[in-house]
């Protein structure tokens, strides 16, 4: 069974540039036995994960030039090619409009700031145990090509552009109405 926060030894990665997330985190889940790493810049994650892989990464969707879902998307790359072990990750967003993101980016789990202890703890022991925590919009499984390709457009996504028509296989506009 996964470890949950309220156990022993339970290591925390986050990644955040601001001092009050990180202060908030710490807040809800510092416990005896709760280690945490913390990353102020997005790309110095993957380093962190091979020095020592986290039970969870706490992700803030905003960290200097590499936000949560890049990080995210780079942690799933890195798992589907072998190179990292699954780390579960909790997004922390700025608003509902970032939802889609963190679903695209193949987070476990997600929610909207501002943050409170409880509403964490429940996400992380919702994640620990591998159920995945939203707020918003529901976690709906992707294929891992979908999850864990960034080059992927839109349209190869089968995701029209707001205001235009699906288009058909053969790239011309779908008959509406």
């Amino acid at each position: 069974m996964p470890r949950s926060v309220t156990s022993p030894a339970v290591h925390v990665l986050v990644a955040t540039d601001a001092d009050w997330v990180l202060a908030d985190v710490r807040a809800a889940l510092e416990e005896p036995g709760t280690t945490f790493a913390v990353c102020r810049n997005g790309r110095a994650v993957t380093a962190a994960v091979k020095a020592r892989t986290p039970d969870l990464a706490i992700l803030d969707l905003q960290v200097g030039s590499m936000g949560g879902m890049a990080i995210t998307m780079g942690l799933r790359l890195d798992e589907s090619s072998g190179l990292l072990p699954h780390v579960p990750v909790l997004m922390l967003l700025d608003r509902r409009a970032d939802l889609f993101l963190a679903q695209r980016s193949g987070a476990d789990g997600w929610m909207i700031k501002p943050l409170d202890a409880l509403r964490l703890r429940r996400a992380v022991r919702a994640i620990a145990n591998g159920d995945g925590y939203t707020e918003g919009l529901p976690l709906e499984p992707l294929p891992n090509a979908a999850r864990v390709d960034p080059s992927a457009s839109a349209s190869a996504a089968g995701i029209a552009a707001e205001g235009q028509p699906d288009e058909t296989p053969s790239g011309e506009p779908a008959a509406t109405g």
